[in-house]
């Protein structure tokens, strides 16, 4: 297993008081998050997954998973995740114009 790799100069939080429609908040350390951005893209491109700690805290981290040679990224994706599926789906979620806060 590789070693972590924290995303330096990023924050994220959840308010349990927002509207449910507020995910939660990303924060950047502007410095901090350039040069790790810099140090860290590959292709003009970085990847960063938010995770939830066994304390229930948030942290951002690196995703440095490269799919094999003739592995697309979504087939990658698709075998390697352990996300469980949503209870609703896409079109469900997004059919009702009425929810949309703006």
């Amino acid at each position: 297993m590789e070693e972590k790799i924290f995303a330096n100069g990023f924050s994220f939080k959840r308010n349990e008081n927002a509207p449910e429609f507020v995910v939660g908040r990303l924060s950047m350390k502007i410095d901090d998050a350039i040069e790790f951005m810099k140090q860290n893209q590959k292709n003009g491109w970085i990847n960063l997954d938010v995770k939830k700690a066994r304390t229930g805290n948030f942290y951002i981290e690196l995703d440095t998973y490269i799919p094999k040679q003739g592995e697309s990224p979504t087939e990658a994706k698709r075998i390697t995740s352990k996300a469980q599926s949503p209870k609703t789906s896409n079109k469900e979620m997004f059919d009702d114009d009425d929810d949309i806060p703006f």
